[in-house]
């Protein structure tokens, strides 16, 4: 109180107009339970013969900590108990980490999950598996950089992440290898969301990135950054990127293609390396597009064409600096219409207005047959764009909230008129 510390505090004046200062902190114990439990105190005030008694509630939860933790071996995570990471823990490169489904992982701020080795995020569609920040309080569920990323090194291998919701870091999944290394790390992600990052969703620098049924939603930067090059396949992905401006003026788009980076060496000096080379980078039956003018830049160090296709897409390309309609890279592009997915909740699933219905190519849905819900997308005239196919009976479900919602304030309307 005021800076003292203690539990009683007696004969305190406060002058007029003045204010006392009380902060309280919950230190809990372990409670050897999986359920978060609600922990109650009070805090009593006798003034001038008047009692006052304040309320204090506190939740709590046991965890895994890792506090700069190494996992030698094959290790395996349950969602028996969630896990918090404290400034990192790192998987070392000739050993693996398996998170089962269910399993949350609570990040504290700066946090990294760095593998030399293996991940392997194993979760399932009833059940994701949940990588956000450690604060879990309502206000922090759709703040960014509440943690850094997960970070796959130029050694690691094998990666894996599907049915995951990777929620409010810095970066969700930072994958690469430096030019002289002669490695090329490689991930496969599917039925996953990556939401509200404040620098870029997916940022492979020289890697193999296998992607389906993939959203990367709000981001600073880009939804995908690819850099350097490396091999590229991205099928029936959403990349949405309508990052909010009261958060900071968003450079790039939410797809963005080079051939080079910069760094800064031990001495602080600016260091470029240029020459990266595309294998392949493939985009099909996906949405890219967001709230600036294109979404979409091809940035090579001495202006020479990378390599890329774009087939049954619907995307937002500013035709000033990229003539697509020239380009025999692209091919059934649907370009700067509205995708008009919902965003109450944020879903990301066209409503029954989107021209990405039926606008897919079927061959192209047949190795991705169910959406991101594990619905069906081969089952009528053609697959939607994008990672979530719209459904008839959700749009007649919606219209039927809609007019409940209606009548409910037309009575509403009714009794305040009577009134």
């Amino acid at each position: 109180m005021d800076g003292q510390p203690g539990t009683r505090f007696r004969d305190v004046e406060i002058a007029p107009k003045d204010s006392m200062y009380v902060f309280v902190e919950a230190t809990l114990d372990e409670n050897y339970s999986s359920d978060i439990l609600r922990i109650q105190d009070s805090i009593v005030f006798l003034t001038n013969g008047n009692v006052q008694d304040i309320d204090l509630v506190a939740w709590g939860q046991d965890v895994h900590m890792l506090h700069g933790k190494t996992l030698s071996g094959d290790v395996v995570w349950d969602a028996e108990k969630p896990y918090l990471i404290i400034d990192y823990a790192y998987v070392d490169s000739v050993s693996s980490l398996t998170i089962g489904p269910g399993t949350r992982v609570y990040m504290h701020r700066d946090a990294i999950l760095y593998v030399d080795g293996t991940l392997q995020i194993a979760g399932i569609a009833d059940e994701p598996v949940v990588f956000r920040g450690d604060r879990l309080e309502e206000f922090y569920n759709d703040i960014p950089g509440q943690w850094r990323f997960i970070y796959l090194s130029q050694q690691s291998r094998a990666n894996r992440i599907d049915h995951a919701e990777i929620l409010c870091g810095t970066m969700g999944v930072l994958i690469s290898a430096t030019p002289e290394s002669g490695l090329q790390p490689d991930l496969e992600v599917t039925n996953t969301l990556i939401n509200f990052m404040s620098s870029n969703g997916i940022y492979a620098l020289n890697a193999r990135v296998s992607a389906s049924n993939v959203i990367i939603g709000d981001c600073g930067g880009a939804c995908a950054g690819l850099v350097f090059g490396g091999r590229y396949d991205f099928t029936h992905c959403t990349l949405y990127n309508s990052w909010p401006t009261w958060y900071s003026n968003r450079k790039l788009p939410a797809l963005y293609m080079s051939d080079y980076f910069a760094t800064y060496g031990d001495d602080d000096k600016l260091i470029i390396y240029t020459g990266g080379s595309f294998e392949d980078a493939v985009f099909r039956n996906s949405i890219i597009y967001g709230n600036e003018q294109s979404e979409l830049v091809f940035d090579s160090f001495e202006g020479d064409p990378l390599t890329y296709n774009f087939d049954h897409c619907l995307m937002k390309i500013n035709t000033d600096s990229i003539d697509y309609t020239q380009d025999p890279s692209f091919s059934n592009i649907i370009n700067n219409k509205e995708p008009k997915l919902d965003s109450i909740p944020v879903r990301y699933a066209p409503d029954s207005l989107s021209p990405a219905i039926d606008a897919g190519l079927a061959e192209y849905a047949i190795g991705v047959p169910f959406d991101l819900n594990g619905n069906d997308r081969l089952g009528d005239k053609a697959p939607d764009l994008g990672a979530i196919e719209w459904l008839p009976q959700e749009a007649s479900l919606k219209s039927g909230e809609k007019s409940l919602e209606s009548g409910v304030r037309s009575q509403e309307s009714g009794v305040k008129r009577r009134r």
